[in-house]
């Protein structure tokens, strides 16, 4: 992959920067690059995903290996061969970024399935994401977390 650009001159190269490096993180997420997602989270993040005490891999993070620990502990809690994510829109204003879709895959302890839409807005500054505000389906995800009884 080239290097991503840090510096921009003007609005256009601003967008052009940060859907470089947006798609720098997103080839990272579905390599499994995690050395190379935390060189692309900026040293501290905004980091919202709401707080789910019943699913182990969603937590408060702050740091970029934080932030980028969380595509190993997702992969470590669900079954790899049934994850999805379909990306359908994908905007960029400037720094900011907003790409949408829909989700789904398989707990690894239960067996039992999520699936729903997302919105992701994230933010580049200087060829790293300083926030990562993720909404998605925590219903489903928490229900699939819990154990049949």
């Amino acid at each position: 992959m080239s290097a991503t650009p840090t510096a921009a001159n003007g609005p256009a190269d601003r967008a052009d920067a940060t859907r470089a490096t947006v798609q720098e993180f997103l080839a990272a997420r579905i390599a499994g690059d995690t050395a190379r997602m935390t060189a692309l989270f900026a040293d501290e993040v905004d980091w919202l995903l709401a707080e789910n005490p019943g699913v182990p891999w969603i937590r408060p993070r702050s740091t970029a290996a934080e932030c980028a620990a969380q595509f190993t502990e997702l992969m470590a809690h669900t079954v790899p061969e049934d994850a999805r994510a379909d990306v359908d829109t994908f905007l960029v204003d400037g720094a900011d970024a907003v790409l949408m879709g829909h989700v789904s895959g398989t707990v690894r302890a239960t067996g039992k399935s999520f699936a729903g839409p997302f919105a992701l807005r994230l933010t580049v500054q200087e060829g790293r994401i300083t926030r990562h505000h993720l909404y998605e389906n925590s219903l489903s995800i928490a229900q699939a977390c819990t154990p049949a009884t």
